[in-house]
């Protein structure tokens, strides 16, 4: 335990990232599927598949297509996704014995039509393409992590340079990225050079500004065999925790509840919301302790639901401040039973998260530090909202910058105590300290641009325009706009006229506000992933990695499954000797 205390680094004043390139995205080719959410099903499901039927590597094309097939009949999906679905099969049958191989012994091989073709300044030779670092695509950033790590990387296409590269006894493992119709031409290379392969299918096959799933190059180019989590199913235990805020699991956690106040503070835990926070607490305390699933404490789970019973007084206190009417498309806790109510529920929770952290099984030690750090996470939230509710009273133009340090105030704290709380109960913060600060920081700020974003529209679920809240959309088109539009903007800053949401959304699209708030999501998600190149403890660093991608690529795919999951939830509720939720009870 560190003798001095934890410095807070999430309350560091902030800038803007540095922008990262931008794809330009095209629709996919027609055997691929369409959205990164399908993709992202379709990999854990040959994930689940390699680990229950166990293939063996490697596979002539033959074999791989009859699993491949399986795997269709499995999901119900289309045939025409078969190729797809054999590239990620050999990718994950491959993937451990990657892992096994020592980034200098890898090869990266990327095709030159990742990069914007019009505008490229590099020249080839006979070797490929020569990179002139102009910062344009993601070869270059994909380039210089690669050979940091140790990694010989090529920017070119033809199976004939690999294989001159493969007998050289120099390259014992290649990750690549290629469209479907070579991967297909090079199966029979790999499987005659039996060596560690895997490929990220590109989207497009037309070799021109093609696209790629970006998150999956950098999982590939990451696995080590020195991350003990590599295996980690993040969806399972994010599972895991969510079954944590069901009543039965509740009452083993808090005790039984005690008069109506904390009946109403357990129904507002219990709802909807992504609780991502007691995720990352579990996240981290699993990663720096080394132990399984089946390993967890539960004593764990004391420090999870503290840490959302400190977020869910901060949404109680928050939807009373700005007067919001819904959350998670229900009721707020203030307009369902009054405001006095709703007001003494938050502080119940406040205090709930303390009781739950100071009952843990931690060192006398570590429960200081617990304490000491929600603490300071509190006060900096309430820096944040303070910030904002001041704003509300003498309202003024904000820029950009203004509006990033306050989403930086308000949501990164909750993180960083996520972090920190599970760093402390495993007893290994000293290995991470200034990194998860920085790291929460970005991840935070990220996190609130895309609420920004989400909000956008009739389906979205507040409205920043109508409620008059800074917001990160408004400041830039303010900042692009000029003559009426920008006096427009200015006054509806200093709330001076009442918005016609409609009319404002349509200026963010004609000034193109939306693409840039896009653009800087992409680039604090981007800075959050840099931080990692600090940290020493490749369990973690592998874990918060992968936790980037999917937090903000997590989309709930309606009817996939479904029945599955409720015979998940009832075998668990069945585990605590609790009814089904549509039991009848004697």
């Amino acid at each position: 335990m560190t003798a001095t205390p934890i410095q807070f680094t999430a309350s560091s004043p902030v800038g803007l990232p540095r922008l990262v390139p931008q794809q330009k995205w095209r629709p996919a080719k027609k055997n691929i599927p369409p959205t990164l959410a399908q993709r992202q099903h379709y990999l854990q499901a040959v994930r689940n598949y390699v680990a229950e039927f166990n293939p063996v590597p490697p596979l002539p094309a033959a074999d791989l297509k009859v699993h491949a097939d399986r795997i269709v009949t499995q999901l119900q999906c289309d045939p025409i996704f078969r190729d797809f679905l054999g590239v990620l099969l050999n990718n994950e049958m491959w993937r451990e014995q990657l892992a096994g191989v020592p980034f200098e012994r890898r090869l990266l091989l990327l095709p030159k039509c990742l990069r914007v073709e019009a505008k490229c300044p590099a020249p080839f030779d006979e070797f490929g393409l020569l990179c002139k670092q102009c910062g344009l695509c993601s070869i270059q950033d994909l380039t210089n992590e690669a050979e940091k790590l140790g990694y010989a990387v090529l920017v070119a296409e033809g199976s004939a340079i690999v294989m001159s590269l493969i007998q050289t006894g120099k390259i014992e493992a290649i990750v690549g990225v290629s469209c479907l119709s070579v991967l297909e031409r090079a199966f029979p290379y790999m499987e005659a050079a039996a060596i560690p392969g895997v490929a990220v299918p590109l989207l497009q096959d037309d070799c021109i500004d093609t696209n790629v799933d970006l998150d999956w190059v950098w999982e590939y180019i990451h696995l080590t065999a020195d991350d003990q989590t590599r295996r980690l199913d993040i969806g399972r235990l994010r599972d895991e925790v969510d079954f944590w805020f069901t009543p039965a699991s509740l009452e083993l956690i808090l005790g039984t509840a005690q008069g109506e106040s904390e009946t109403i503070a357990r129904d507002w835990l219990m709802r909807a919301g992504k609780r991502w926070r007691p995720f990352l607490t579990v996240a981290a305390y699993q990663a720096l302790s080394g132990r399984t699933d089946a390993e967890l404490p539960e004593d764990l789970r004391k420090v999870a639901v503290a840490v959302e019973c400190f977020h869910k007084a901060s949404l109680i206190h928050d939807d009373i401040e700005d007067n919001d009417a819904t959350r998670y498309g229900e009721k707020t806790l203030h307009e369902e039973h009054g405001v006095a109510v709703a007001l003494n529920v938050g502080d119940l929770l406040i205090g709930e998260g303390y009781r739950l952290l100071a009952s843990c099984k931690a060192s006398a030690e570590a429960k200081v530090e617990m304490m000491r750090v929600a603490a300071e996470g509190q006060r900096e939230l309430c820096r944040g909202q303070g910030a904002e509710l001041l704003w509300t009273r003498h309202p003024k133009v904000l820029t950009p910058l203004q509006v990033v340090e306050i989403f930086r105030q308000k949501t990164a704290p909750a993180f960083e105590v996520a972090l920190r709380l599970g760093a402390l109960y495993a007893g290994r913060h000293d290995e991470c300290d200034e990194v998860l600060g920085t790291y929460s920081r970005a991840l935070g700020i990220a996190y609130q641009i895309r609420d920004d974003l989400s909000d956008l529209g009739e389906g979205g679920e507040t409205n920043d325009i109508a409620g008059l809240r800074p917001s990160l959309l408004l400041a830039i088109a303010r900042e692009r706009a000029s003559g009426e539009k920008r006096e427009l903007l200015d006054r509806l800053w200093r709330r001076e006229i009442t918005p016609d949401s409609a009319q404002i959304e349509a200026l963010y699209r004609e000034l193109k506000a939306d693409e840039r708030c896009q653009h800087l999501l992409e680039s604090y998600q981007e800075e959050a992933i840099r931080s990692l190149a600090a940290l020493e403890h490749p369990s973690l660093k592998g874990l918060l990695r992968r936790v980037i991608g999917k937090i903000f690529n997590d989309v709930e795919i309606q009817g996939w499954c479904k029945e599955q999951e409720q015979r998940n939830v009832d075998a668990r509720l069945a585990a605590v000797g609790a009814p089904a939720p549509n039991a009848s009870v004697a």
